[in-house]
């Protein structure tokens, strides 16, 4: 992909982002695309609390998985610039559906409810599994997974069964650490390390991790300029409009 492109010889302005596992240089293009991209308007599409509620598909799909109360919808919010797009809660399994948000008619952005929440029903758990399964396994726009983890605790038991679930659909999957702020600057390479191993038996596993913090804003760019890669390109007449006004 773009952001993995080579350097070709440039030596100079082209910064390391410690927001990243292993810290890598990001081509300044790269994070000026992401900018750009997730500064554009962000609309609510859909709530899908059931198979049939899911909408066409229509953009490639980013979606964000995680347990309950990792931060999905604050990464969804601090990535579009907004404080309210996606609902947010202290309260462990308040989003209860998958909620589709379009960015500039170019990508789909997909928050989808959380597991591992115990005080949940069984029979609220088994609908979202059966829902959270059945759009990962199906959707056929669907071109990443972002699987976050709270940075303070790395992988738990949960984690496994959506990664193995990825592994055997061939679903790429990329990790992204929350709340990174709660750390110093030593347990962040700890953790880094710590994940960054433990999935390199994942097969469909990128090998990059994307540490953030949405309370602080840490990492955002960094993923943006990832996410950005996917997105349609923009169309020809909008591109020629917005290298004018810079």
């Amino acid at each position: 992909m773009g952001h993995h492109a080579p350097r070709r010889g440039r030596l100079t302005d082209v910064p390391v982002s410690e927001n990243v596992y292993p810290p890598r240089e990001i081509e300044p293009e790269a994070l000026e695309t992401g900018r750009l991209l997730f500064a554009r308007e962000c609309r609510f599409v859909a709530g899908a609390a059931e198979i049939g509620a899911l909408p066409p598909e229509t953009l490639p799909e980013i979606a964000f998985l995680g347990r309950s109360n990792v931060g999905k919808s604050s990464l969804v919010n601090a990535l579009t610039g907004r404080r309210t797009l996606a609902r947010t809660s202290n309260t462990p399994g308040r989003t209860r559906q998958l909620n589709f948000f379009a960015l500039d008619e170019r990508l789909m952005l997909v928050d989808l409810p959380g597991y591992g929440y115990a005080e949940a029903s069984k029979t609220a758990i088994a609908a979202w599994t059966r829902l959270i399964e059945h759009y990962l396994r199906q959707r056929g726009t669907l071109r990443q997974i972002c699987v976050l983890l709270d940075a303070r605790h790395g992988l738990k038991p949960p984690d496994r069964p959506v990664m193995q679930l990825c592994d055997r659909a061939g679903l790429s999957f990329q990790i992204v650490l929350t709340k990174t702020d709660k750390l110093t600057a030593e347990e962040r390479v700890a953790i880094g390390e710590r994940v960054g191993a433990a999935i390199k038996t994942h097969t469909t596993a990128h090998p990059e991790l994307h540490l953030t913090s949405a309370e602080k804003r840490l990492g955002i760019e960094a993923l943006r300029a990832t996410l950005s890669s996917f997105a349609l390109p923009e169309p020809a007449a909008a591109l020629a409009s917005s290298h004018q006004a810079r």
